[in-house]
């Protein structure tokens, strides 16, 4: 799971939500392509032609128009439940992976619905990039990308309290490569999770509540060991290394190295909140975290409201539950 987290940490962590001001909007391109970019449909095992669902998702001709100049373009619709269709696109090269990802599409959106409500669209749009350059165009990057990056959800500008629009999640060329099968439908859960959170995040809020609950998300009910979802926190925790505060968002950017244990970290508060306060206490806190940045006092404040601790008793019994859970032969 290191690997995985390696390949995630910069524009997964660092711009995901930060970059979403800037990015170019695409809805001038879906009005100018119009109908002449239908989308092709193919069939998954068990549906017949008739029966297969229909994306319909007003962003997927600027998608379109953006891959096509890539290649040709593989297209595989999802049910996904409750009427609702998701898309997974790509190209020929990576049939294999889109496959994967939408096998996994439908169990995915359920897993993320059961924890983050139906406040969503539920209907995903998942797009494998053939290369760096394709992968910047549909993230709308121009910055240079380290070639680690496994994958980005992006959205168009919106107003608070609007849904957003043109949202897709974007999985780097070497993913599946990197990744293999299990990772890619980790990343997908994650990456989910910040599909149905958009509505509900502001942009410059603590990553370690955004991308530890994404984390969070992506594990929940595997039943897996802390040593296999957190090897590094385990292996530190195991020498006495326990993290003093909640990783700072700095440390899930590039630069130090940082990043896999920022994500770790993240994932262990998140999980630690949900086993010993519920899911629901969990969802209650990233409504009120994920409103931007804060301070000391205004996190002290929201984590006394929401679970009767202050930030300081917090910290200490987080970082008991690590110590517990990592112990070796635990």
């Amino acid at each position: 799971m290191t690997a995985l987290r390696q390949v995630r940490g910069w524009l997964a962590a660092r711009r995901r939500f930060q970059f979403v001001a800037t990015v170019v909007m695409v809805g001038a391109l879906t009005a100018a392509c119009g109908a002449l970019l239908l989308l092709p449909k193919s069939v998954l095992p068990g549906l017949h032609a008739s029966d297969a669902p229909v994306a319909t998702d007003p962003e997927l001709p600027a998608v379109r128009q953006i891959m096509t100049s890539y290649g040709k373009i593989v297209a595989e619709t999802v049910a996904t439940g409750s009427g609702h269709v998701g898309i997974v696109l790509g190209h020929p090269a990576h049939q294999s992976d889109i496959e994967v990802l939408a096998g996994e599409l439908a169990a995915s959106t359920d897993a993320v619905t059961g924890l983050w409500g139906t406040a969503w669209s539920q209907a995903p749009v998942v797009v494998v990039a053939s290369s760096p350059a394709e992968f910047a165009a549909l993230t709308n990057e121009t910055g240079d990308l380290p070639t680690e990056v496994a994958a980005a959800t992006v959205a168009d500008p919106f107003r608070p309290g609007t849904q957003p629009s043109g949202q897709r999640v974007v999985f780097g060329s070497t993913s599946g490569h990197i990744l293999g099968a299990d990772g890619l439908r980790s990343v997908l859960r994650h990456e989910l999770t910040h599909y149905a959170t958009r509505a509900i995040t502001a942009d410059g809020s603590p990553l370690w509540m955004l991308e530890g609950a994404a984390e969070y998300t992506a594990h929940r009910g595997k039943n897996r060991p802390i040593s296999e979802v957190a090897p590094t926190l385990t292996t530190r925790a195991r020498t006495g290394d326990i993290p003093a505060d909640l990783p700072a968002d700095a440390m899930f950017g590039p630069a130090g190295g940082q990043a896999v244990l920022a994500y770790e970290q993240g994932w262990s508060a998140c999980a630690f909140i949900a086993d010993r306060f519920g899911d629901a206490k969990l969802v209650d806190l990233y409504h009120r975290i994920a409103t931007g940045k804060k301070d000391r006092a205004a996190s002290d404040t929201i984590f006394q409201q929401t679970l009767g601790l202050n930030y300081a008793d917090f910290l200490g019994h987080w970082q008991t539950w690590i110590k517990t859970r990592t112990a070796a032969g635990a």
